[in-house]
Parts: structure tokens; C-alpha cells; sequence
């Protein structure tokens, strides 16, 4: 067709030939591009004890693989979640902001209460930035289904919706792969290890965020026969199931971290390690055997014990490895640093509360990530302001007979981790600085939504 009119027709098909080569290009361009993008793995443990881990001093619990990347990655000795609750806390981690700017201050339960749709994840972030974004694990943010992950920007889910779950199937189980109800036939950390396992295997050729929540170690207590046994050198049941079940998340930790190495996405995965709280220890939790040594408190108080929490960041080449950052952070800072990996620009109407930790942790900042950092539940609230901390905690912290919260009391924790001496009395002038920070911060936030 193109005899009579050949050198047009030779100029045609040189045009189209690069136009074709360009597109080609432009598309290996753009997958070389997405190849680069680091993976994020976010790994929460429920209700864990600040001194139940290796890094924190822990002998009882071997934690060798929970160990490795405080090993291979930066630990934050003064790292905080922004709640001593867990829905609380995933609420503000997975959205960046302080919970209590949206109402969510307290656990949800029944219908209608959930993480507020006018609230952007993390993962409605890193979707629209290109990818495969998936959550293994234990949700807590709304049973209806207008709160279910796959609708708050996960691509795929499998876990169960509510606060706590049983470890072994019974009839009662309520586990869902995407929206549908399936039977999980082995012991239920171990299932969450292999459902991470199979994620990263499955796309370990796009860029992935997958933020594994595991239900471990919250209640009910309930372990296998072999990793009960393995622990037999411990005499008190609950302590002893409690460290079976840790030594089950840790081998699922374990076995995620070799997917990452067997599919050669070891050096290009970011990963962060929290607990959603402090250990519960006090009557009023469901208490599970934790410790939380050297701190004071429990889950549900703002004190020490139920707010810092065992936090690591690790991202070989990027981040120190066997490094400790003693300036305070918080599970706020996880969704900017995590973006800012992701080259996700962010947008001031985020309005997001935490900060990208990277150039904090690799000393190209100076200056340190928070001057302050606030908390509330219900009466209960703190504030930390460098080394001084304002804190009215629960009662029952001290057995007192009666329901509320202690005056407002000061502690320098550079001297008093365990929070023991309030030094309220002799520092009057500290205390009304402090707790005009707090009150300014107060008058920010919403009345909670349930």
C-alpha cells in the first residue's frame, strides 16, 4: 500500500517504529522507577511488655528475630504510641494524627463507631502513590462494613474486624479473607505468618505497603503444645502461655523477614516495629503476664507503662543499624516517614501531627522531631516537654478505693523513668508551663465520638 509514495512511507514507519521504541522506554522507565520505590512493612504487637523483648532486657522470652532488627535498624528509647488503648493507638497511626483531633479517643463497639470517614490512611496514601497495599491481622477501626479495611485503602485483607480473637478456630471465629468468612485450621499467629509470607511472595515485583497487626500477645491466653512445652522452665501458667505465645509472633516475625531475604527485598524494605500499648498489668485490663519494667503503669494509664512502648525503625543503607535515638517519637511519625520513603510530597491540609524520622535518625537534622508530645484519654493526660513530663493517671494505679484520676503530678524522666517521685510541689512554675502546652493542645480537639 505504500509503493507509490515510499520515502513517505519509510518516514512513517521510521516515526511509529520510535514512537513505539519511546513508549517502550518510557514504560521500562516506569517500572525501573517503581522497582525503586522501598517496600513498607509496618509489624504491630498487641499489648506487649516493655520488657519483654531482648532489646529491652528481656532473659525469660527468647525474641531473636524481634531482636534482629533493633540489631539491623535504629531503636527509639523514648518511643510512644499516641493512646495507652489499642483502637485509639491504630487510630492515630494509621491516619498520622492525634486520634482525640477526630473523635476516636476511645475503643469502638457496636454499630456506627469506627474510624471516621473523614479520615485518609496510609493506605489510601500509598495506593494512590502506586502500591499493592494489603493488612494481615487484626483491624479494630469499625465492624460495619463502611469501616471494613478494603474500603480504607487496603487491596486485600485477612484477619478478623473486632478488638481480640481467639487463637484457635472455634465456633464463635470470625476471620475473613477480603469480606468473606473463612475456617483458619492452624494456630492463628502462625496463620497471620504465613498470610504475610504469601503477600510479600506475590508482589515482590511492585512496590508493597503491608501493615501486619498481629492479635499477639493480647488475651485470650491460649498456646500450642510445643511451644508451651519448649517453656516448661517457667512455673507460672499465664507467664509461661504468655511466652509461647510471644515466641509465636517472634517465629512469624522470623519467617517474614526470610521472605524478604529469599525474594531479595531485604535491603529495599522499610520496617517498622511497635507495640499498639504498654503491657496490661493493671485489674480493669485484660491482664496477660506482661512486664513492663522499668516503667510504672499499665495499659489504659498515662503513664509511663502504657504509653512507651518497644519501637524500631530499619531500612538497611538508609537507617543506622544497631543504633539507639534517645529522643522522643511517637507511632504518629510512622505514616510521614513512611511516605517520604515512598516520595509521597505532603500536602499541608494533611494536617498531620508526626514527622518523617529519616533525616532524625541519619543526623542530617539537627534539631530533634518533637518539642512536645500530648495525650488524652477520657480524665487521664499527659504531656512530655523534653525531659519533664505532666502526667494525671488512674487511681487504681495506687489501689485507691475510689474511680478518677490523681492531681496532676511532674516527673523529670531523665532521673525517675519508673515515675516515682513527683516533683509537682517544688516546681510550681514547671507545672503551669506544662500544663499550659497541654490546655492549648485541649482546646484543638473534639469531644469523643462514643
Amino acid at each position: 500500500m505504500c509503493r507509490s509514495k515510499e520515502s513517505f512511507c519509510m518516514k512513517r514507519q521510521h516515526i511509529s517504529s520510535g514512537f513505539f521504541f519511546a513508549i517502550l522506554w518510557m514504560g521500562l522507565a516506569s517500572a525501573a522507577d517503581a522497582a525503586k520505590l522501598p517496600n513498607i512493612l509496618v509489624i504491630v504487637a498487641d499489648d506487649l511488655g516493655y520488657a519483654d523483648v531482648g532489646f529491652h532486657g528481656g532473659k525469660d522470652i527468647p525474641t531473636p528475630h524481634i531482636d534482629s532488627l533493633a540489631a539491623s535498624g535504629t531503636r527509639f528509647s523514648s518511643g510512644y504510641v499516641s493512646g495507652p488503648y489499642c483502637s485509639p493507638t491504630r487510630a492515630g497511626l494509621l491516619t498520622g494524627r492525634y486520634q482525640q483531633r477526630f473523635g476516636h479517643e476511645f475503643n469502638p463497639g457496636g454499630a456506627n463507631k469506627g474510624l471516621p470517614l473523614t479520615e485518609t490512611t496510609i493506605a489510601d496514601r500509598l495506593q494512590a502513590a502506586g502500591y499493592a497495599t494489603g493488612l494481615v491481622g487484626k483491624w479494630h477501626l469499625g465492624t460495619d462494613p463502611k469501616f471494613h479495611p478494603l474500603k480504607r485503602g487496603f487491596g486485600e485483607f485477612f484477619g478478623f474486624l473486632a478488638g481480640h480473637h481467639t487463637y484457635f478456630d472455634k465456633q464463635e471465629a470470625d476471620i475473613q479473607r477480603g469480606t468473606t468468612k473463612v475456617t483458619e485450621p492452624g494456630y492463628l499467629t502462625d496463620a497471620f505468618g504465613r498470610e504475610a509470607v504469601s503477600f510479600i511472595e506475590r508482589h515482590q515485583n511492585h512496590p508493597f505497603f503491608l501493615y501486619l497487626a498481629f492479635n499477639a500477645v493480647h488475651t485470650p491466653l491460649e498456646a500450642d503444645d510445643d511451644r508451651l512445652n519448649a517453656f516448661s522452665s517457667i512455673d507460672a501458667t499465664p507467664r509461661r502461655t504468655y511466652a509461647a505465645m510471644l515466641s509465636a509472633m517472634d517465629d512469624a516475625i522470623g519467617k517474614v523477614l526470610a521472605s524478604l531475604r529469599e525474594t531479595a527485598q531485604d535491603e529495599n524494605t522499610l520496617i517498622f516495629f511497635i507495640s499498639d500499648n504498654g503491657g496490661p498489668t493493671m485489674p480493669g485490663t485484660t491482664i496477660n503476664s506482661s512486664i513492663n519494667a522499668p516503667l510504672r503503669g499499665s495499659k489504659r494509664t498515662t503513664l509511663e507503662g502504657g504509653i512507651r512502648v518497644p519501637f524500631v525503625v530499619r531500612w538497611p543503607g538508609h537507617v543506622p543499624a544497631g543504633a539507639v535515638y534517645a529522643h522522643p517519637v511517637i507511632q504518629l511519625d510512622i505514616q510521614p516517614t513512611a511516605l517520604a520513603a515512598a516520595g509521597v510530597t505532603i500536602q499541608p491540609d494533611w494536617k498531620l501531627d508526626g514527622v518523617n524520622l529519616l533525616p532524625f535518625v541519619t543526623g542530617q537534622q539537627k534539631n530533634i522531631p518533637h518539642e512536645t508530645l500530648y495525650w488524652r484519654l477520657g480524665e487521664q493526660n499527659a504531656v512530655r516537654h523534653g525531659e519533664w513530663k505532666l502526667v494525671q493517671y488512674d487511681l487504681n494505679v495506687e489501689n485507691h478505693p475510689t474511680r478518677g484520676v490523681t492531681p496532676k503530678k511532674l516527673y523529670r524522666l531523665t532521673d525517675d523513668l519508673g515515675e516515682t517521685h513527683d516533683l509537682a510541689a517544688d516546681n510550681p512554675a514547671k507545672v503551669q508551663e506544662l500544663d499550659a502546652l497541654w490546655q492549648a493542645w485541649n482546646k484543638e480537639l473534639i469531644q469523643p465520638l462514643w
